[in-house]
């Protein structure tokens, strides 16, 4: 079950929330909607739920026009927005039950749904407390059964994970990717570390423009030009290799780290400044125990990207 935008724009009075963004998800992809707060993620997301409406171009839901028909889309797609709401005054099973309800789940499968996103939540010890008594995490994961009890085929979470502590992160993001061997997902949030985890494709936006789409691998190649290297001796720190290597036209800066004993080198060429680092060490009977490219995080991608924005 695929989610296509087209060319969709949205304002609010003169301020461009939205500007011409076109992508597609397809079918079992999990999706991290990355971008700093005010870029668009949240208006984007609205826009898929038929919640609001684009002003102009359309979004297809497994062929489906969402403006067109909302009562259908809202059928096959669970939603999480960033502000959950929940009724706090009813419990776990209570306000479970009668969203199921809501989505006018049959009757005989009524009671084994409920059963299941208790159960795949991690909500069974919890299922007759008030939400009200509930952690922020407990909370987020009623938000996430709620979103998932009519069996959806695609999800739609925004800031899954705002708020929460460390190790309730840690059980949102094992949940959204337990869930994602079943479903289409798509995400935002505004945390680097959350998306990188998560997710196998990344889209950023900025100033409501897509500026980057792809795996962090592939976006890596792109968007940042320049390589790094670590490089572990056997021997201790020699200024002599450091000048020759400083030297070498491949390199643009070493640096020594003392407490871990490398070196961090940032280079134009890994290929060739990694068999001139080896020479230079073999000129000098350096005996090298660890010389290996190192991947550029999200955030540093991140930040390369939005830094002139």
């Amino acid at each position: 079950m695929s989610l296509i935008f087209e060319n969709i724009y949205k304002s609010y009075n003169s301020i461009k929330a939205v500007d011409n963004i076109s992508f597609e998800i397809k079918k079992g992809e999990i999706v991290g909607f990355l971008g700093p707060n005010g870029a668009g993620k949240s208006t984007t997301l609205k826009m898929a739920t038929s919640f609001i409406h684009p002003d102009k171009g359309n979004i297809y839901i497994n062929n489906i026009n969402v403006k067109e028909n909302p009562s259908k889309i809202k059928k096959i797609i669970g939603y999480l927005p960033e502000n959950n709401p929940l009724y706090y005054e009813m419990t776990v099973i209570e306000y479970l039950i009668f969203i199921a309800k809501l989505q006018d789940l049959q009757k005989n499968k009524l009671n084994s749904r409920i059963e299941y996103v208790i159960d795949v939540c991690g909500l069974e010890k919890e299922k007759n407390k008030k939400i009200s008594e509930l952690s922020k995490g407990y909370k987020q994961r009623v938000g996430i059964a709620h979103a998932i009890v009519h069996d959806p085929k695609i999800l739609i979470l925004d800031e899954p994970t705002t708020g929460l502590d460390p190790n309730q992160i840690i059980d949102i993001r094992n949940l959204i990717k337990e869930l994602g061997k079943e479903k289409t997902i798509i995400f935002s949030s505004h945390i680097l570390q959350e998306v990188e985890a998560i997710a196998e494709r990344v889209i950023i936006i900025n100033k409501g423009k897509i500026i980057a789409d792809g795996n962090t691998a592939n976006l890596n190649e792109e968007v940042i030009k320049e390589k790094t290297i670590k490089l572990i001796l056997e021997n201790d720190f020699n200024k002599d290799i450091l000048n020759e290597l400083r030297d070498n036209s491949f390199i643009n800066s070493i640096n020594y780290n003392d407490i871990n004993k490398e070196y961090i080198i940032k280079c134009n060429d890994s290929v060739n400044a990694r068999r001139d680092i080896f020479n230079t060490c073999k000129k000098y009977n350096f005996i090298i125990m660890e010389l290996t490219p190192i991947d550029n995080k999200l955030e540093d991608i991140f930040i390369n990207l939005t830094k002139n924005e």
